[in-house]
């Protein structure tokens, strides 16, 4: 009997790990989203998330063939570490690439990093598409963006184009190391707007807890204020560099859309000489594991169409 090839994607995120099973059409098969539970040390998310997509695997595919895997993760993936994930404690010391292969021995692994597949994903068959140049902006757990150039997601000398969470907050910083000072992610991210909300509130809140009572409370409102005042600087900045077409957001926070998007359209609007539309991602929460899946059709040696992902 002819087993149906299916493909393996795996996003592990700092706050969630999702992981989809797929045809080599794009047809997802399946999907399971499990907490990334950073506290319990990221060997332990790691190996929960592999074991996640065993299960799936077993549950959607059991009559099928694994073609390929592809694994995008925050940071920068390598077989022995991965650089910049300064959001999951423990993350960056990993073997991210060989524990993968392990899990799924004999079958090709391609590795990514998260918002740049979800860039990719957006580019051919959500809203960057014919966007040139394009934006891709991640508002989740930590802070990034991807840069699209001729249809093309840029990927820098060392793969961190658009690593934006280490830029400077003001003059003072010039000079001084990432570590010694409190960089842009530090302020300007999921993970940062849950901690200072916790603290300056008085009690355990989310991110999307803080922009809920920001139209209530002046003290939310205050840090919500703060936040996208502080994210808007940095985007203005970077489409003055850039000029481009179209900037497109995903990631967790854009469930607080309608208190992030009018701050940052109102900045484009007043600052930038050729203001870029805005709009949200066609694949706004699971970009990263659509981008997952389309590197494992990679990896299996097939070709997508426009008709993927539909």
């Amino acid at each position: 009997m002819i087993r149906t090839p299916v493909v393996l994607g795996l996003d592990f995120g700092g706050t969630k790990i999702a992981v989809a099973v797929g045809d080599l059409s794009g047809r997802r098969l399946g999907t399971t989203t499990i907490d990334s539970l950073a506290e319990a040390g990221a060997e332990a998310a790691m190996r929960r998330g592999l074991t996640a997509a065993q299960e799936l695997l077993a549950e959607v595919a059991a009559d099928g063939e694994l073609a390929a895997v592809g694994a995008a993760t925050l940071g920068i993936p390598y077989d022995d570490h991965v650089e910049l994930a300064p959001t999951f404690p423990g993350w960056g010391e990993l073997p991210f690439g060989r524990m993968v292969r392990e899990a799924f021995p004999d079958v090709p692994v391609l590795l990514g990093t998260d918002v740049k597949a979800a860039a990719a994903a957006e580019v051919r068959w959500g809203a960057l598409a014919g966007c040139d140049p394009g934006i891709y902006l991640n508002l989740g757990t930590g802070l990034a963006v991807a840069i699209v150039a001729g249809g093309t997601v840029i990927s820098g000398a060392h793969r961190a184009s658009g690593e934006i969470a280490y830029n400077l907050r003001t003059a003072a910083d010039v000079w001084i190391e990432p570590a010694q000072r409190t960089i842009l992610e530090d302020v300007v991210s999921g993970q940062a707007l849950e901690a200072t909300g916790s603290t300056r509130l008085g009690q355990r809140v989310s991110a999307a807890d803080v922009f809920t009572r920001s139209a209530t409370q002046p003290d939310a409102a205050v840090l919500t204020d703060e936040f996208n005042r502080e994210l808007a600087m940095h985007v203005v900045n970077l489409a003055i560099a850039l000029d481009p077409a179209r900037i497109v957001v995903g990631g967790g926070l854009v469930g607080s859309w309608d208190r992030i998007g009018p701050e940052l359209r109102r900045a484009l609007d007043a600052a930038v000489p050729f203001p870029p539309e805005l709009e949200l991602a066609r694949f706004p929460s699971d970009a990263p594991l659509v981008g997952a899946l389309a590197l494992g059709v990679e990896a299996a040696g097939a070709v997508l169409g426009a008709e993927a992902f539909a």
